[in-house]
């Protein structure tokens, strides 16, 4: 059986490590396939046509193929948008990349989350830090729900109980919403948890899901930290290591 080729296939470049001399592999996030991971031969050639393109955040259409672990990349064009960001822009687009990397599986397509992966790099490479912030929140929130690690934001998950409006809840790792206690450290009201239901339904956009994060952010910020470091294995990740480190230089 001939090797499969696909063509024009939205991606982006979530890491690439030395493979020789002249080449690269890359971790690839397209729309159609998921994660998949290729060898960019030659990519490291000064007149390679790879050299100028194979960067983070940056949409490309590219075609490969090959029947291995590691496929083929056959061609890459760059489809404009936006200059490469810098500063906090870039640290957290390669927060995001962390997170694909250590949560979703290879091969295995998302076509949902990689357009709000699309939204969320346009938000941060263009927005002030606020936006920055939301977006954030917005992704982690689509890619938990995504992949099946978020519960259910209207009910209790214990006792599948409708939320009170005015009562606080806590989002807790293997456990789900149940009402927060005085030791928490952070809460939303039911209707704050209600408000991010319904903006990661089936018909809404990601601009919905943006704007549901913004009565209490840093609340959210802290729920979700502490979710996502559950299910990734680590108690801080190398990324967000890396914005301590540079804040305390």
């Amino acid at each position: 059986m001939a090797a499969k080729r696909i063509s024009d296939e939205p991606a982006y470049v979530l890491h690439r490590y030395d493979w020789s001399e002249s080449s690269l592999i890359l971790d690839v996030f397209t729309r159609q396939f998921g994660r998949v991971a290729l060898v960019a031969r030659g990519a490291k050639k000064p007149s390679s046509s790879f050299r100028p393109i194979l960067l983070p955040m940056q949409p490309l259409h590219i075609a490969f193929g090959g029947d291995a672990e590691i496929r083929t990349l056959r061609s890459a064009e760059w489809q404009g948008g936006h200059v490469m960001p810098t500063g906090d822009a870039l640290l957290s687009g390669y927060y995001l990349n962390e997170l694909l990397m250590r949560l979703l599986a290879r091969d295995d397509p998302h076509t949902v989350l990689f357009d709000a992966y699309a939204a969320t790099v346009q938000l941060v490479a263009s927005q002030t830090t606020d936006t920055l912030q939301l977006a954030l929140r917005a992704f982690e929130l689509r890619l938990l729900r995504d992949i099946g690690l978020l519960p259910m934001l209207d009910v209790e998950t214990a006792t599948l109980r409708s939320l009170q409006a005015d009562t606080r809840y806590v989002l807790v790792a293997e456990a789900g919403l149940r009402q927060a206690h005085d030791g928490d450290r952070a809460s939303l009201t039911g209707t704050q948890w209600l408000a991010l239901q319904q903006a990661l339904g089936d018909r809404a956009e990601f601009s919905d899901t943006v704007r549901a994060c913004i009565p209490d952010l840093h609340e959210l910020k802290t729920q979700l930290r502490v979710l996502l470091h559950y299910h990734c294995g680590v108690k801080v990740l190398k990324t967000r290591q890396m914005m301590m480190d540079l804040q305390a230089l």
